[in-house]
């Protein structure tokens, strides 16, 4: 049996007619005898219009009502969708996830899927029908629907991709695939054919919103390949692959970036063993995400100054806990917003020297002011000023020659 995994966001199935297309994308696989399981996303808006209702009856709303309120979305667009698969003169039904069951484990909001009982579905699959499954959601031990994280469709599918040793995952969404940057700001940007999970977790992770960092993760756990293609036509898209797959003469895959960050730098901090985790655990409990971290110790090996990046809404939260925090002392805290970070990513640069030296010396060309540098095996980021994020991607994409 010749299993595919076909994924829709919210765009994809966000109006009746754009469905109607849906259910035409569906038994075109159907017709080249692929069994299919469909998973769908709520309809765009949906969900966020059931979390604006539930933060009006109350600012304390219960997290296990939240899920079962917020996987209300994705039973609306299943059974549309089936709905019309039948109109066409298919056999198909609904399943949600406690109809399988797709197992979680976890938080309520952001649970992960720990087992998905395949017998109904299959049997359904070997009487010819099409399942179309809820996506983002789940059922835990004690029988409560679960939701993982937002975005966490995509998940659902890489997860039914595994339990049914899919041939093929794929997540139809409103663009043509990934892109070495954003086409919306850099005109020259190029479809990526294929792309290592790394590489796609590193993008995803700093700034591109094609698929969640989770999902990719999950998919690179469980080798499962992932197309991303638009269910608007008929082009190819992108392969999520491992790297082996990969036959690529490029160095720099892609380049991501970030528009909402700030910068703070705790000065003169006395360096002793655990000050850093006594530093982040209270903005860890307060939900506030810390990215880039530098630190720099003194030259009398008593002092050190700890730069790291948040996100500028968590500004003011951060700075309080920092200065009530009896656990730390320093000399001073500077705060500096309206900063961005640029990252290169390509599993080239680990065997090709000279990557740091082309990118900063690219960047200086331009007069861009490096304040913050952090690195990874496939990655380089650096913090800038974010009126000058434009610019150095444009820079960055020429000298790495991603347009061509």
């Amino acid at each position: 049996m010749k299993i595919i995994v076909l994924k829709f966001g919210g765009t994809s199935v966000g109006t009746v007619e754009r469905i109607k297309k849906v259910a035409k994308i569906v038994t075109s696989y159907v017709k080249k005898k692929f069994k299919v399981i469909v998973v769908s996303s709520a309809m765009s808006g949906v969900t966020n219009d059931l979390i604006n209702k539930s933060k009006k009856v109350s600012k304390e709303f219960s997290p296990a009502e939240y899920d079962v309120l917020v996987s209300c979305g994705e039973q609306m667009a299943c059974a549309l969708i089936s709905g019309r698969l039948n109109h066409i003169g298919y056999k198909s039904r609904s399943w949600l996830g406690w109809q399988i069951p797709i197992i979680t484990e976890g938080s309520y909001k952001s649970s992960r899927v720990s087992e998905i009982f395949k017998n109904k579905i299959m049997i359904y699959l070997k009487s010819g029908g099409i399942p179309v499954v809820t996506g983002f959601q789940g059922v835990n031990i004690e029988n409560r629907v679960t939701t993982l994280e937002r975005g966490g469709s995509d998940a659902s599918a890489i997860m039914i991709a595994k339990f049914f040793n899919a041939v093929r995952c794929i997540i139809y969404t409103d663009v043509n695939g990934v892109y070495t940057t954003d086409p919306k700001l850099i005109k020259k940007a190029k479809k990526i054919e294929k792309i290592s999970y790394e590489e796609m977790l590193e993008m995803s992770s700093l700034g591109a919103k094609v698929m969640q960092p989770a999902s990719i993760q999950d998919a690179r756990l469980n080798r499962i390949n992932v197309e991303v293609k638009s269910s608007f036509n008929n082009r190819s898209g992108t392969l999520i692959t491992k790297r082996k797959n990969i036959k690529n003469n490029k160095i720099i895959s892609g380049i991501s970036f970030t528009k909402n960050d700030s910068k703070i730098t705790l000065v003169g901090i006395v360096d002793k063993p655990g000050i850093a985790a006594s530093i982040f655990e209270p903005l860890s409990k307060n939900f506030i995400n810390v990215d880039m971290v530098v630190q720099n110790i003194s030259s009398n090996g008593k002092e050190t100054d700890l730069t790291f990046t948040i996100k500028n809404e968590n500004i003011n939260k951060t700075e309080k806990l920092l200065k009530s925090n009896k656990k730390i002392k320093f000399k001073n805290i500077l705060i500096t917003k309206n900063v961005s970070k640029i990252s290169i990513i390509g599993v080239g640069m680990i065997t090709t020297p000279g990557v740091t030296y082309r990118m900063f010396k690219a960047l200086a060309k331009k007069k861009i002011n490096i304040q913050v540098i952090s690195t990874s095996e496939i990655k380089i980021s650096v913090l800038i000023n974010k009126n000058l994020v434009n610019k150095a991607i444009k820079t960055l994409h020429q000298e790495f020659g991603l347009e061509k």
